[in-house]
């Protein structure tokens, strides 16, 4: 009796019919990109979370996909917001050639640093890239001549989008960049998930030793995912320092870490749409929160955070399941 053959086109029919777009998802980026006209008013705030849903997709890329866990991913964000800003004032105020040094340099940074997070546990790692982040943001604060120190980075001045497309104070031009930016890396991240590489960060996140057993180079490609974080990263810190003009010591400050910890807690690792997700409820929460308790806005995000983890996402969703566990089949 013949065993069946297995093909390569049987074992990657799987990543394919994931890799496909759904039509939700048009549907979902059609409407990302029409909310600068439908809500003109509220184009900064589109903005703001288009940058933040970047940074918090770079996370999950390393935290849900790999399990390399980080509480100093502001280090690349920070990075990256000031190579843009130092590039405008002092090489060329055109956005789209300081964002593309700001990738480049922030993935530099970001394969010097994946150094420290191939040795030790999980908690050496916590420790190592906070240490990171706490490090550039000591160096920031001292070089006051270059970064503007505690005062921030001021006088940057921008460019036209592609030399068409200038600045607006109502944000409108920043919130279409921002969507154009975050849309063509998540493409780029959707495929690296969705590849054979993708394949093995997963292997690495499930159990390391039997990826390493099966012959998966888990150090390279730990390295190589870390470092198109980082870049990615960088990307949305560019971002940043060019709608806002302006780069300060906030940007490589723990809280960013945190925040972006807390968005993917929200909307769910292991899935890029998560950070698109946990983006938009934790930043509409946050502005809703601190216009009617300016004092205690966190605490409420944290009385929210603590009904996510007790309840469950998908739980706290369907409210007549808390009691009794819900109907059985």
């Amino acid at each position: 009796m013949s065993t069946p053959v297995t093909t390569t086109r049987d074992w990657q029919a799987p990543l394919m019919a994931k890799a496909r777009w759904r039509p939700w998802e048009f549907v979902l980026w059609a409407a990302a990109f029409a909310l600068p006209l439908v809500f003109p008013s509220h184009s900064l705030m589109v903005n703001e979370i288009a940058i933040v849903a970047l940074f918090a997709m770079s996370l999950d890329l390393i935290l849900g996909y790999t399990g390399i866990v980080s509480l100093g991913h502001a280090a690349f964000f920070g990075f990256g917001a000031y190579a843009a800003a130092l590039f405008a004032k002092h090489v060329m105020p055109d956005p789209t050639v300081g964002l593309v040094v700001a990738i480049a340099l922030s993935a530099l940074l970001g394969l010097v640093a994946s150094v420290t997070i191939l040795r030790g546990s999980d908690l050496t790692r916590l420790m190592v890239t906070l240490g990171t982040a706490l490090l550039l943001l000591e160096l920031a604060n001292k070089l006051d001549w270059l970064t503007g120190g505690a005062d921030g980075l001021q006088g940057v001045v921008m460019g036209p989008v592609l030399g068409l497309f200038e600045f607006d104070l109502f944000g409108r031009t920043a919130a279409w960049y921002s969507l154009t930016v975050l849309l063509l890396l998540f493409v780029v991240m959707r495929h690296i998930v969705h590849s054979p590489f993708g394949a093995t960060l997963r292997a690495i996140h499930d159990n390391r030793l039997r990826a390493m057993a099966i012959g998966v180079p888990v150090a390279a490609r730990m390295v190589t995912i870390y470092t198109v974080a980082a870049a990615i990263a960088g990307a949305a810190g560019a971002l940043l320092a060019q709608t806002t003009g302006f780069a300060s010591l906030d940007v490589l400050a723990f809280d960013r870490s945190a925040d972006v910890l807390l968005m993917l807690v929200i909307g769910g690792v292991g899935w890029l749409y998560g950070g698109v997700a946990g983006a938009i409820v934790f930043k509409l929460l946050q502005d809703w929160l601190s216009s009617v308790t300016p004092q205690y806005w966190m605490f409420w995000i944290g009385l929210i955070l603590v009904l996510l983890v007790l309840v469950g996402r998908e739980r706290l969703l369907r409210p007549w399941t808390w009691f009794g566990g819900g109907r059985k089949a």
